[in-house]
């Protein structure tokens, strides 16, 4: 196979980064990669030690934007507040921003507050505390709340999900004031270009009151004046005067909007969804029976696909696309998401009233700054939903400035340069208070011109070339795969073996579940590597380096300052600097079912990723491969398993390795032919081809002692084209290895042993 050159990569790299559309590009787990990464540079500061997962998809019939359930944190990239942008770097900055909003649920949001809020409502008390009572009016309205919830099974559901809608519209207006103020480089432009963009697109509050008539209600309304007062510190009149009746509930409410901002406790929050609920009830109340109506309008009708007006109010009051996305308790069951409410409960408009009261535009344009066309992905995602496996109850405090480490100059800008690599991280530490500052308010900042960090675009470049790279790498492993299957179909494997076809296989793209596999267990064969590698690295050191060597038993140069020695070791040479002789490696692993007893396979797995680390560091040349049977349409075949090769393409081959199993059969001699053929054609002075097998070669006609001759017969063959075999013996089956291979058997049952071993047989042929 012909050899992959760097500049030919690069070439193709140039390429295909002209034809990487937006779908492709928002929708890659290299994006999604890049935002744990950062995510995780801002949460395990404050001893948040379980990664957060992110899933980006582009999905533009989605109403969903972005939700979190502080485990997963997802973003829908093809969302119509994001295409609404024109050129890529613009939609980064969307995405970001929504990012951004979701990790700031993570760092400050107390979910278990807001699950304990649905389970006491439930049982009948409010949670965490009565709501104070100002009147005779308010006391009524509580009584009838209870009693409301209380009739009905249906009505109590559909209480818990409109409080959890207002919590989280109080939510969203104090994680966002944190994230700015705590993060004002990437995370908190990126925030605050995707907040203009929701202010821009928000309906006047005249456009609201218009639309309510076509299917809106007053309430959603009110709820909609309320997350632009908590997340954008104004309101958008219109033509409305302050004296309006909508105006007038949101100004009622200013004190304990402007507590829920700056709150750090989240049942303080919680308490002021109590208030709200107890003074807004009678918009509340007739906002629900018009939501019941609705429901039995629609079962009349036989076209209603909610299955209770709990789900009905959650599709109406969080159908609306203007705001971030939103947070999912940990009780909520896992097969409901995404759904529209669970990722934009805090909506307050439906998506009839938002499209009546939006003046009419054009189409977003589809294309991105480089001039290519973004797909549209009509079908939904089914993937989107999370997996909840419980949440972690954050400090509100979590983020406190004098937690951040900076340099001196860093202190000079409001921002954090992006690096490609980690920064330093912040211990956990034992602590037993916090401080608590005295004071405090929210601000407002009409002259903030943006942070200042001038270089998005150049990280969006670095990330689409990592994207580009990836599928260049793809294609060309795919190639591979090709150019490796039709060498097998010209490899001479004599007679026994014409009739049987061969099959290489070989993963083309590593998946993120065997990467971490292999960081799971690869810390202690990587130090059995390193063991090794220190005793060969010293050796080549001296060779390279010559001078005088002493101590020997005999010679031509007499040592005068060792003749006090009575070992007779009193002789010395002058050893000329030399380079060890070149080496490439070939290792076959059996993957036979019969590997699979007494952990053969798992050995054979062990010993493959030390030997890999152990000649990659020394830049010696391997190829690992593995061999069994299996079946096509002509019958038998036999398989190949392509884990390394000589020349590597993406960097992964150590990944592959995890891939080594206990399959079928096994038919030795064809699987040797095919691997020592390419080892042959290596230009190193040696070539060494370890075999790693239980030493039963057994398949349909291929088996006992004529299979064993079969084997004999090849290792004689290629030994005379220059070939060392080494048939390395796993369990109890060393006799088998020892009297088909003769003197090339080796035992590698004691993986302890290894490094010695190995060592000793690299040192021999460097001695060469």
């Amino acid at each position: 196979m012909a050899r992959v050159n760097h500049k030919k990569v690069k070439q193709l790299i140039a390429q295909k980064r002209k034809t990487v559309t937006d779908r492709q590009f928002f929708s890659s787990r290299l994006l999604a990669g890049h935002f744990e990464d950062m995510a995780a540079a801002q949460s395990k500061r404050y001893g948040y030690t379980r990664r957060v997962k992110v899933r980006t998809v582009w999905e533009p019939k989605n109403q969903s934007s972005a939700y979190t359930d502080n485990d997963l944190v997802w973003v829908n990239a093809g969302h119509q507040l994001v295409t609404a942008k024109k050129t890529r770097v613009d939609r980064y900055d969307i995405v970001c921003g929504l990012f951004a909003h979701e990790l700031g649920h993570v760092l400050y949001t107390d979910f278990l507050v807001g699950q304990s809020y649905g389970i006491q409502f439930q049982s009948g008390r409010w949670y965490p505390a009565l709501p104070p009572m100002r009147n005779q009016d308010e006391r009524i309205a509580e009584s009838d709340i209870w009693a409301y919830a209380q009739s009905e099974s249906s009505h109590m559901t559909a209480l818990i999900k409109l409080a959890h809608c207002i919590g989280n519209i109080l939510e969203d207006g104090f994680i966002e004031n944190k994230m700015l103020n705590r993060y004002p480089g990437v995370l908190g432009y990126s925030l605050g270009a995707m907040r203009a963009q929701q202010f821009k697109t928000q309906p006047t509050l005249t456009q609201a009151i218009e639309s309510e008539a076509d299917g809106g209600h007053i309430w959603l309304t009110i709820m909609q004046l309320m997350l632009s007062y908590v997340e954008f510190g104004e309101l958008k009149y219109g033509e409305e005067p302050l004296t309006d009746e909508r105006v007038q509930v949101i100004f009622s409410l200013l004190p304990e909007l402007d507590r829920s901002l700056t709150e750090p406790s989240a049942k303080e929050r919680w308490n002021v969804v109590n208030i709200i609920l107890v003074r807004c009830w009678r918009y509340i109340k007739d906002f629900l029976e018009y939501c019941e109506k609705l429901v039995k309008d629609s079962e009349t009708a036989g076209n209603s696909d909610k299955d209770s007006l709990g789900d009905f109010l959650s599709a109406i009051a969080g159908a609306s696309s203007e705001a971030a996305g939103g947070t999912v308790s940990d009780d909520e069951p896992k097969d409901s998401l995404p759904s529209p409410a669970s990722s934009a409960q805090k909506r307050a408009m439906t998506a009839k009233q938002a499209a009546a009261s939006m003046p009419a535009e054009e189409p977003a344009s589809e294309e991105n700054n480089a001039g290519e066309s973004c797909e549209s992905d009509a079908k939904t995602d089914s993937e989107g939903s999370a997996i909840q496996d419980g949440s972690m109850e954050l400090s509100s405090e979590a983020g406190s400035p004098e937690l951040s480490l900076e340099s001196s100059s860093s202190m000079n800008k409001p921002y954090r340069d992006v690096s490609e690599a980690e920064s330093g991280r912040i211990p956990l530490t034992q602590t037993d208070s916090l401080s608590t500052p005295i004071g405090g308010e929210t601000l407002r900042d009409d002259k903030y011109a943006g942070s200042g960090y001038i270089n998005s675009a150049a990280d969006i470049d670095r990330l689409l070339e990592r994207i580009v790279e990836q599928a260049v790498t793809k294609d060309l492993e795919d190639q591979r795969v090709s150019e490796l299957n039709d060498l097998a179909k010209v490899v001479s494997y004599g007679d026994i073996h014409n009739g049987v076809d061969k099959v290489v296989h070989r993963i083309s793209e590593v998946k993120d579940e065997m990467i971490d596999q292999y960081q799971l267990i690869a810390d202690p064969l990587i130090h059995i590597s390193k063991q090794l590698q220190r005793s060969i690295t010293q050796q080549l050191k001296d060779k390279r380096r010559g001078g005088k060597q002493t101590g020997l038993l005999m010679g031509r140069r007499l040592d005068v300052h060792a003749l006090p020695r009575n070992d007779g070791r009193v002789f010395y040479k002058n050893a000329l600097p030399t380079e060890a002789p070149e080496m490439a490696i070939a290792l076959l692993d059996d993957e036979s079912g019969s590997m699979a007893g007494c952990e053969r396979a798992t050995y054979a797995r062990a010993a493959s990723i030390i030997l890999y680390d152990f000649c990659r560091s020394l830049n010696i040349p391997i190829m690992v491969y593995g061999h069994s049977t299996g079946y096509t349409k002509n019958g038998s075949c036999v398989d190949l398993y392509s884990y390394a090769e000589f020349d590597e393409i993406d960097g992964n081959d150590r990944y592959r390795l995890m891939d080594i199993s206990a399959r079928g059969s096994n038919r030795d001699g064809a699987a040797i032919r095919f691997v020592a053929e390419q080892l042959s054609k290596r230009r190193e002075e040696v070539k060494i081809l370890i075999l790693v097998s239980d030493g039963q070669p057994a398949h349909t006609g291929y088996g006992g002692t004529a299979a064993e001759e079969d084997l004999r017969g090849i290792k004689r063959e290629y030994t005379r084209k220059g070939i060392l075999f080494i048939a390395a013996a796993i369990g109890e089956d060393k006799a088998n290895i020892e009297r088909i291979y003769g003197d090339s058997f080796l035992d590698i049952t004691d993986l302890n042993k290894l490094p010695v071993t190995l060592t000793n047989v690299v040192k021999r042929h460097i001695r060469v």
